[in-house]
């Protein structure tokens, strides 16, 4: 039984996206993990802090939630390989066997 969800130029596709995805955001994660200045712009952060032990505890607490996160998308990419390589991997048997 062949379950073929897409074909073999999406699936491609999905694969080429799905490793970009997981070296960019393992990257970022890094460099928001070891924090990075150059990304202080992207951190949420409060404007109304005015105390600077506040301002230093959120800057940490930011840089470390977006490590996370950027690893947890980098994760979900990995499903996203896995599913992808098992498609191309089934249109390419389906193909030869045809």
């Amino acid at each position: 039984m062949v379950f073929v969800l897409c074909g073999p130029k999406l699936s491609l596709c999905g694969l080429i996206l799905s490793v970009w995805g997981i070296i960019q955001l393992t990257l970022m994660g890094v460099f928001y993990y070891i924090r990075a200045v150059a990304l202080l712009e992207d951190l949420p952060l409060d404007p109304n802090v005015h105390e600077l032990d506040l301002f230093i505890g959120e800057v940490e607490s930011g840089y470390t939630q977006n490590a996370h996160n950027c690893w947890i998308a980098a994760l979900l990419y990995v499903i996203t390989l896995v599913i992808s390589g098992h498609q191309f991997w089934m249109n390419n048997r389906s193909s030869v066997s045809m």
